[in-house]
């Protein structure tokens, strides 16, 4: 077997001068569209301002645009601030057959280098689009057993955030190897921060953008790693999963398709697992036109992340809430969407949506677990108050490859989540700019505050 380690680096470094079709530019701006549509709203929630004023004392400057507060500081940290921000709200890019949200910590990691050296947004697409490969290819080596105790946004995460900051640093392919090797040690983010109550989830990918970042400066420096930190008996897949790493299927089709061009885009604002349910939920209300108040029962098969992470019947916070399968399908079937209203205050103390959830359960379908991480799918079975009952087999996702977003469905998407918090002829300025612009995205202006919180109209260049 090639030394896996080696053969990514030197995928990444072809990026930089590789033509770039148009599709897959094209991929890489939908991506940053992506990361500010789901960043933007973020930058309000718990815990982004907390690390703001956490790391008040320790503010350096530097020319990257810190979208949290609207400052300039050094790459790193506004790497990391920007990506706790991009993680929250729950509606980042998945690379689903790698079980793994890329955008939050590599677009996080590249647009402040980028940023902080001036350079264009063709080399930043170029960064972002090498990053994307290297990660996705090792979410594939370690997947799915890596998820069983490891966060594969926070682990492979740091890997992909050193591969975008390297090649925008202008590192050759050993030296992009050294990168990831540095950060395979510097990974990590275990399962007991994601399932359980807290706020370091969000914190996760802040962590990969930022040691992400600083095992390139370092490997930019002339700093080694082992070349057997991929594929070693004491490496990072051997350390993480149940070998030492499927290598080749993660190198496979390797210069022949890249993982930013398959890419799933979010279309509801929860976990992942829960969308194949949502899916069939509205399906089966479209052909059969049962509202909430018929519900008499829901009970959902799924795989096991399904189960394992969001069968969570009493969630009550929003981030709890965004886990749960009760509360999303009965978010959906109350408030007919499943976005960022779902997760106010007003919608999780909703009487209508508290009085429907006792009544949704979920378990684990084995046939459904074996098809898990390439499909996700869901079996619903609805009965209704008036003795009928409803079966539904969802077999792919809204927003999966299979049923893509469409570039307006995309837009839409930036259009509700980034119009939450920035002015509306500010948005539109940062799409014009992040679709089709030369230049990299600025500063934008935003939406103040409501009065109780205060005044809130601090930039972000443009």
């Amino acid at each position: 077997m090639r030394n896996p380690l080696i053969a990514l680096a030197e995928a990444a470094a072809a990026w930089r001068e590789a033509e770039l079709a148009p599709e897959i530019e094209w991929a890489a701006r939908r991506a940053v569209l992506d990361w500010f549509a789901t960043m933007l709203p973020g930058r309000r929630e718990k815990p982004a301002a907390l690390v703001v004023d956490a790391l008040a004392e320790e503010k350096t400057s530097g020319r990257a645009i810190c979208y949290v507060d609207g400052s300039l500081r050094s790459p790193r940290q506004a790497a990391m601030l920007n990506a706790v921000a991009s993680h929250i709200v729950e509606f980042d890019d998945i690379f689903r057959d790698g079980g793994y949200h890329p955008g939050s910590s590599t677009v996080s990691a590249a647009l402040a280098i980028a940023q902080h050296q001036g350079l264009s947004a063709r080399a930043f697409h170029r960064a972002v689009i090498a990053g994307y490969e290297v990660g996705c290819r090792v979410s594939l080596a370690v997947q799915p057993s890596h998820y069983a105790f490891w966060h594969t946004t926070s682990t492979v995460g740091t890997i992909g955030s050193a591969v975008a900051g390297a090649v925008l640093l202008d590192c050759d392919a050993e030296a992009i190897a050294h990168a990831m090797a540095l950060a395979s040690s510097f990974a990590g983010g275990h399962q007991q921060n994601l399932q359980d109550e807290g706020m370091a989830k969000a914190m996760h990918p802040g962590h990969a953008a930022e040691a992400g970042l600083l095992a390139a400066v370092c490997a930019r420096q002339g700093i080694t790693g082992s070349m057997a930190s991929f594929h070693g008996s004491k490496g990072f897949a051997a350390a993480t999963s149940h070998s030492a790493g499927d290598w080749d299927k993660a190198l496979h089709g390797l210069g022949e398709w890249t993982p930013i061009a398959r890419m799933t885009v979010k279309a509801h604002g929860c976990c992942g697992h829960i969308f194949p349910a949502i899916d069939g939920l509205k399906a089966m209300q479209r052909a059969s036109g049962f509202a909430a108040e018929d519900v008499a029962a829901i009970h959902v098969e799924g795989y096991g992340a399904t189960y394992q992470m969001c069968n969570r019947p009493d969630a009550i916070t929003a981030q709890d809430a965004r886990f749960s399968l009760q509360y999303c399908l009965a978010a959906q079937l109350v408030l007919a969407a499943v976005r960022l209203e779902a997760f106010r205050p007003a919608a999780l103390a909703d009487a209508r949506i508290r009085r429907l959830m006792p009544r949704i359960t979920v378990s684990e379908a084995a046939d459904l677990a074996a098809a898990y991480p390439g499909r996700r799918m869901a079996r619903l079975a609805v009965t209704l108050r008036d003795g009928r009952r409803i079966d539904h087999f969802q077999r792919t996702r809204k927003g999966d490859p299979e049923d893509p977003l469409s570039d307006d469905e995309l837009v839409g998407k930036f259009t509700e989540l980034a119009g939450s918090v920035v002015e509306r002829d500010g948005a539109e300025r940062l799409m014009n700019s992040v679709l089709y612009g030369s230049d990299l995205p600025g500063t934008v202006r935003l939406r103040p505050r409501p009065l109780a919180s205060g005044n809130d109209r601090r930039l972000t260049p443009f």
